[in-house]
């Protein structure tokens, strides 16, 4: 009887992970910490930015809302120096009560809701315009459409506020020929006035903003756009005016800061209008304020000014951001 040969199976044993063969990985090498002056190094950099920063923006806010809450205080005949004294929200209250100051934040937003869209959305045409290939004179009409941005705007509230005068304005005389008699400079006009002295300034610095962004975009979008038969306002619609939705976000949110803002082109205006008050604007209404001393009223008004920049840019970015997440 021969011995029974142990059967050999084919399958190989598992290797245990300490058993593994083969070159072993060399260690990652432990990053060097940073220590000593180098570790600040980075804070050093920051520093200057931070300094202009607290300066230039957080210590005049917080100096504005501490003058808000207190008053002058002038007590018998007014002979002797007044005193401040800390009345609260009573500034805020008689802000809000002062129909004037209310009129005047309703008014600019009026203006803003017709003329920021309206800016804008010539602007948009006119860089798609430039941006297009077969669009001649694309140098000049560049410089055409920015060069009333590089006019100061001083210079060209003079400007608009000839062009608006009643008894010399060449485009009320050319109405007049028509049988249309338009006075700029009357209460109802003057809105409509001001607004367009606003798109003729700043539609050309929106227009550049918007064509570097159409610059910005990979041609191959636009190749593969027209392989499918999209060219013309349909590649417009459908892939430039997408592609450029940040640019577009950017400047209306300028738009209704600087729209909020509004000082020069009134004060020019009033020269020629009668009609236009000292406080037809909320920053003028707070400069009326300065100019009678009665700085802790100007302050509340500013800081009621700055609050309502604040909820309508977040809440024009908060409103765009909803609307591309449900997209």
């Amino acid at each position: 009887m021969h011995p029974t040969t142990p059967t050999t199976s084919t399958t190989p044993a598992p290797v245990r992970p300490h058993e593994r063969t083969g070159p072993t990985p060399p260690p990652k090498a432990a990053r060097p910490r940073t220590t000593g002056p180098r570790r600040w190094a980075p804070l050093g950099f920051l520093l200057p930015f931070g300094a202009l920063f607290l300066l230039t923006f957080v210590a005049p806010i917080c100096y504005a809302l501490h003058q808000s809450l207190f008053k002058l205080h002038r007590s018998g005949l007014g002979l002797t120096p007044p005193t401040t004294v800390f009345t609260g929200l009573s500034n805020y209250t008689e802000a809000l009560a002062d129909r004037a100051f209310t009129s005047a934040v309703l008014r600019v937003l009026l203006i803003g809701a017709v003329q920021v869209p309206l800016m804008l959305g010539l602007a948009l045409v006119l860089a798609l315009l430039l941006d297009g290939r077969r669009t001649p004179g694309k140098r000049f009409f560049r410089l055409a459409f920015f060069l009333p941005y590089a006019v100061p705007g001083v210079i060209g509230g003079l400007m608009w506020s000839f062009l608006y005068q009643p008894d010399v304005s060449p485009i009320a005389r050319a109405l007049a020929g028509i049988g249309l008699h338009v006075d700029f400079t009357s209460d109802g006009a003057l809105p409509w006035a001001v607004g367009n002295m606003l798109t003729w300034g700043w539609t050309g610095y929106n227009m550049i903003v918007i064509h570097s962004a159409l610059k910005a975009i990979p041609g191959e979008y636009a190749e593969a756009a027209e392989l499918d038969g999209c060219t013309g306002w349909r590649l417009a619609w459908h892939i430039k005016i997408p592609m450029v939705r940040p640019a577009l976000v950017m400047s209306t949110v300028f738009s209704i800061i600087g729209m909020a803002q509004l000082y020069n082109e009134p004060v020019i205006m009033r020269a020629v209008a009668p009609n236009l008050s000292g406080d037809w604007t909320p920053i003028m209404a707070a400069q009326n304020e300065v100019a009678a001393n009665n700085y802790q009223a100007a302050a509340a008004r500013s800081v009621l000014l700055a609050l309502v920049i604040f909820v309508l840019s977040f809440g024009f970015m908060r409103f765009v951001n909803k609307r591309g997440a449900a997209r």
